[in-house]
Formats: structure tokens, C-alpha cells, sequence
């Protein structure tokens, strides 16, 4: 998920460059400091990446935040909150606990891909764990946890923590080490998280020439998971749980991509020691939803920025009586083009359109193979009938009803209008069956009016439009407030 750094000796050549760098997407692979150094709070390149987010009306260095772990933080000031410190795993634990982020949602990837990379190796992976807003990382023997919390307007906020004893322990904004890599064509140009799938070698570097792959729920089950463990049945579909066989021993060669031939992947020398860690694996489920709520969180950052942008290029800033009256029928074409075209981004990826296959494979033996999947479904909102979005499918698809569940985050409800009242329409549009567009094939009439049903009895907020067509139907709503409808 985070990319890879370079040695700490390029810091004086970025530092040097660091003026010619404004306004670009950095791509390439950097460390800004030394992975034994403390953490320290970091500074934004100005206008760094694909969209101008240091200034207004994004404002990503200077808005005030209320993301997981800046409300945290207030807290522990206030002597509300306490993070203990444990002398075998140091503050992992209890940033998970008062993150309220499952250990049951830990993977472990062994490919050198951490500005810590030095500390990473197949015996000692890195391990991630998430919930709907945060994702955490812990390196063995390392001396940072890394973290990324999601504001609702301002996506990805990238956090450093210190992982020594302390009076006062801080979560310490750390820009600039991390957006050097974390905005760019895999973040959607947004400062946002990824996960990539590579061709490690036996010490977990990544093997020159060979290709990476960003993984998402779109991706081929046998381009996933390359630098990975990956424990049940899943797994061996995949590239996980291998390295490449250095071509001395003989191996025949791998497989090939646009007539070149790939490296041959073989077992790992050196495993890991399960007992080193809180999970006694690396979850397939954890893996199958952290691929699709990566770039779903970068999608909804994009969606908001490109409106506010947008808004903002005409004189209609937040707070304005222009902002609130905004709909797309009152904008010029090109402003409503900026809106609409990374919204329905966002509407086809929600859907899950273009999602990869499974392979058809049993389910109940993936879901009794993962703690994370009965523990994810059962935060699920259900509907009279007991349905969720969370609900798994895990045979041929990840799950039963297509529909994000990231539906009901603060993140997608802080979407600016019209963007939001745009998807919800187009949303509507394609679950009540007006919208028989291939993109949408993958949804039977049953799907969709199940996912439909759902939303109308567990999501707050929905349109008046919604509102009238359950009414005009004689479906069962929910009793949350509504929204005007804004997608004219």
C-alpha cells in the first residue's frame, strides 16, 4: 500500500530539487529521512501532484481536520485518551484499540516497499491493518508506526508515530515523506493509498525490470498479492507466498506478458514466525476488501477536490450562498464536465463494475479461513430482511450485493453538491433498471433491487427523489432525514 523508498542518501538530492518539484506528480521512489531517525512533523511541496491541493480551496496543509486520528489526538491533550506502551509491540496495540481498527484485519507484506524497508524481509514482514477510515502499518523492530486517516474533506492525512516509550506520544503529520509518493497516477493524482502487487526477491527487493502492478478489485486474481502472505484458499491463485528463483538454480522460466517472459516465482526461503504477530496470518478477505476501499477512498478524494476546484474556479466557495444554490444545470460545460466525469468514476466503482472474477471456487471455506470476514459482515447495517452491504459473496465476486459499503462514510457524505446529488441520481438510475448499460451487466433485476432496498432502509440522508420513488413503489424507507435533490 505505501510505495517504496530509495536510500536515505537521496535526501540532500531531493532537498536541492525540492523547488523544481512544485506543482509535479513525483512518482519516483525517495526517503526524506533515515528509517532510525525520529519522526518529524513534515512540510507539503506547494502544489505537489495531478490537482493543486496546497491552496485554496483545498487547502491540504492549512484546513483544520477532523480525520480519526486528529480527533484522537485531541483527545489524548486533553487527558481524555491514553496510549499504553507495551515492551513486546510497543503502541500498536493501543493505536488499534483507541482506533478501533480490528486485529483481525492484519496482512503482511515482505516486499520492501516502506520508507523502513530496511527492517522488512520475507522473515520479518510488515504488517497493515485497517478499518473504513484508517490504515495503520508496523514494521518489526522498527522504530515508527505509519499511518494514513481519512478526513472526510481532505482524504488521506499521513501520520508518524513514534515507537519509543514516552511521557506524551504524538501523531505527527508527516507530508512531505509521504506525499512525495502517495499522489500520483496509482492515487488518482490525490493525496491517497495504494496497493501494489511486484516480483519480490528472496530479501523482499523488488526485482529489476519486472513489472508491478497497482491491485484493485478490477485486478486478475493471479496479478494479485506479488510481496505478500496471504493465508486460505485464495492464495493459490495468486502471486502471494512466493519470490522469483534467481535464474543460477535452474528455474524453468515464468510466464508471459505481452511476449516477454515473467520471472519464475518459487517458495520462500526464510517464512515468518506467526507468533511474532498479533494475527496468526495475513487475511485473503482483509486483502479482497482492502483492494477495493483503497482506491474507492481515492475516488471519493477526487470527486470532492474536482468539485470544489470546480466551484471554486467560478467564484462559488463554501459558505457562499453561490456554493449552496450550485446545481449542475447552472454551471458551464466544462465545469459540469469536471464534476461529472470523476462522479461517475466513482458511481461505476461503487457498483463494482469491471470487477475481476474469483473463480468460482467455495466460498465457505474462504470465509472459514478468515476471522476478518465474519468480523467485517457483522458490523454490517441490515434491512428488514436482514441484508447488508457487507455481506460477503466470495465465490465469484467479493460481494453478495455490489454496492460499497463505504456508502455510509462521513467521506462520501462530505462530497460536495451537485457531485454528490449527481452520483446518487445516476445511482438510482442504475439500480431502479433505467440504466442497462453493459458497465452494468454484472447486476441481475434481483441485485439491484436488493441493493436498492437496503439503501432505502439503512442509509441516511438519500434524495427526495429517492424518497418519492419508494413512495411511488410502495417500498419500506427508513426514518433518517433527507436531502434535496440536486442532480438537475
Amino acid at each position: 500500500m505505501w510505495r517504496p523508498v530509495a536510500k536515505a542518501r537521496a535526501l540532500k538530492t531531493i532537498a536541492r530539487r525540492l523547488p523544481l518539484l512544485a506543482g509535479l506528480a513525483v512518482v519516483g521512489t525517495v526517503a526524506l529521512r533515515d528509517a532510525g531517525e525520529p519522526a518529524k512533523a513534515q512540510i507539503a511541496v506547494q502544489n505537489q501532484g495531478y490537482v493543486p491541493f496546497s491552496e485554496a480551496p483545498i487547502n491540504y496543509r492549512t484546513r483544520p481536520l477532523t480525520d480519526p486520528v486528529a480527533l484522537l489526538q485531541k483527545r489524548l491533550d486533553a487527558g481524555k485518551a491514553h496510549l499504553s506502551w507495551d515492551d513486546k509491540r510497543g503502541y500498536l496495540a493501543s493505536v488499534l484499540k483507541l482506533l478501533d481498527i480490528p486485529v483481525e484485519s492484519q496482512t503482511l507484506v515482505f516486499s520492501k516497499t516502506s520508507f523502513q524497508f530496511t527492517r522488512i524481509s520475507p522473515d520479518h514482514p510488515r504488517a497493515l491493518y485497517y478499518n473504513d477510515d484508517v490504515y495503520v502499518g508496523s514494521v518489526h523492530d522498527g522504530k515508527t508506526v505509519e499511518i494514513v486517516s481519512f478526513d472526510p474533506m481532505q482524504g488521506a492525512i499521513f501520520y508518524l508515530l513514534d515507537d519509543q516509550k514516552a511521557d506524551k506520544p504524538t501523531f505527527q503529520r508527516a507530508e512531505l515523506d509521504c506525499t512525495q509518493c502517495h499522489i500520483a497516477a496509482g492515487t488518482r493524482g490525490v493525496p491517497g493509498v495504494l496497493l501494489r502487487s511486484v516480483y519480490p526477491a528472496q530479501s523482499g527487493a523488488l526485482t529489476p525490470r519486472s513489472p508491478q502492478y497497482i491491485t484493485d478489485q478490477k485486478s486478475p486474481l493471479k496479478d494479485r498479492w506479488g510481496g505478500w502472505y496471504v493465508s486460505g484458499p485464495l492464495a493459490g491463485a495468486s502471486m502471494a507466498n512466493t519470490a522469483v528463483v534467481p535464474a543460477s538454480a535452474g528455474a524453468p522460466p515464468g510466464t508471459t506478458a505481452g511476449g516477454k517472459a515473467l520471472p519464475a516465482l518459487g517458495p520462500i526461503a526464510r517464512p515468518f514466525d506467526p507468533a511474532a504477530y498479533v494475527a496468526p496470518g495475513s487475511d485473503a478477505v482483509a486483502l479482497l476488501v482492502l483492494a477495493h476501499q483503497t482506491q474507492a477512498h481515492n475516488l471519493i478524494t477526487l470527486t470532492n477536490y474536482q468539485t470544489r476546484l470546480a466551484l471554486h474556479a467560478l467564484g462559488k466557495d463554501e459558505g457562499t450562498p453561490a456554493y449552496a444554490q450550485a446545481t449542475l444545470a447552472s454551471l458551464p460545460e466544462d465545469a459540469r464536465d469536471k464534476i461529472t466525469k470523476p462522479a461517475e468514476q466513482l458511481l461505476r466503482y461503487l457498483l463494482f463494475s469491471g470487477e475481476a472474477s474469483l473463480g468460482g471456487g467455495d466460498a465457505r471455506k474462504v470465509i472459514a479461513a478468515s476471522l476478518f470476514a465474519r468480523s467485517f459482515a457483522a458490523q454490517g447495517l441490515r434491512d428488514s430482511q436482514k441484508r447488508s452491504l457487507r455481506d460477503f459473496d466470495l465465490s465469484t465476486r467479493t460481494f453478495r450485493y455490489p454496492c460499497s459499503y463505504l456508502i455510509y462514510s462521513s467521506a462520501f457524505d462530505a462530497i460536495p453538491e451537485p457531485a454528490k446529488g449527481y452520483v446518487y441520481h445516476r445511482l438510482l438510475d442504475v439500480l431502479s433498471g433505467q440504466d442497462q448499460s453493459p458497465d452494468f451487466a454484472h447486476l441481475s433485476p434481483e441485485t439491484r433491487q436488493a441493493i436498492l432496498q437496503i439503501l432505502l432502509e439503512t442509509k441516511q440522508g438519500l434524495p427526495t427523489e429517492w424518497h418519492a420513488y419508494a413512495t411511488a413503489h410502495h417500498l419500506r424507507t427508513g426514518t433518517f432525514p433527507r436531502q434535496r435533490s440536486t442532480a438537475s
